[in-house]
């Protein structure tokens, strides 16, 4: 199991002086953890479920297809670890940027001035693993974007960075 999260080397002002890519930080392996136990959890009883109800309605020969969700188990441990291991989020002079998408890149460019509403949720599962995500929300719903599976000190961290230079860009406005 992986335990480190992707992040660059160097300061984010050496980077954007010298015209290279900011300092990305990855998500903390909390998040990955927890994905995968409830892979696990979840397709580990439907396994259970179905091996017994094929094996009581069909018969013995057509619990075999109970190999399934356990085959579908050991492709989702792989792709939940490709799919953590591309997210990272960068904070930069003027906006966030936020990276994710193994087949598809996707990223999201947040203006600070733009931003309306930055807050932290955690559910009860996410609490249970001391995780909690950002959510920030823009006058464009297109631009609203979230850093999930965040420890709960740095999501505090970010929202209340996030919220002051988004006060002090928009100010300008």
């Amino acid at each position: 199991m992986e335990t480190g999260s992707p992040q660059n080397t160097g300061t984010a002002g050496d980077d954007e002086r010298a015209g290279n890519e900011p300092e990305w930080t990855g998500l903390p392996p909390g998040l990955l953890r927890m994905r995968r136990l409830l892979l696990v959890v979840w397709l580990g009883l439907l396994t259970i479920g179905l091996a017994l109800l094929l094996g009581l309605l069909a018969g013995p020969p057509w619990a075999a297809f109970a190999v399934l969700p356990p085959a579908l188990m050991v492709w989702g441990w792989v792709m939940l670890g490709r799919n953590w291991r591309s997210w990272r989020y960068a904070e930069r002079a003027d906006d966030l940027l936020i990276s994710r998408g193994v087949l598809w890149r996707e990223e999201t460019v947040v203006p600070y001035g733009r931003m309306q509403l930055v807050e932290v949720t955690s559910g009860p599962v996410e609490r249970h693993f001391g995780l909690a995500s950002v959510q920030l929300h823009t006058a464009a719903a297109a631009t609203d974007a979230t850093i999930p599976g965040l420890d709960p000190a740095e999501a505090e961290r970010l929202r209340d960075r996030l919220t002051e230079l988004g006060e002090a860009r928009s100010a300008g406005l």
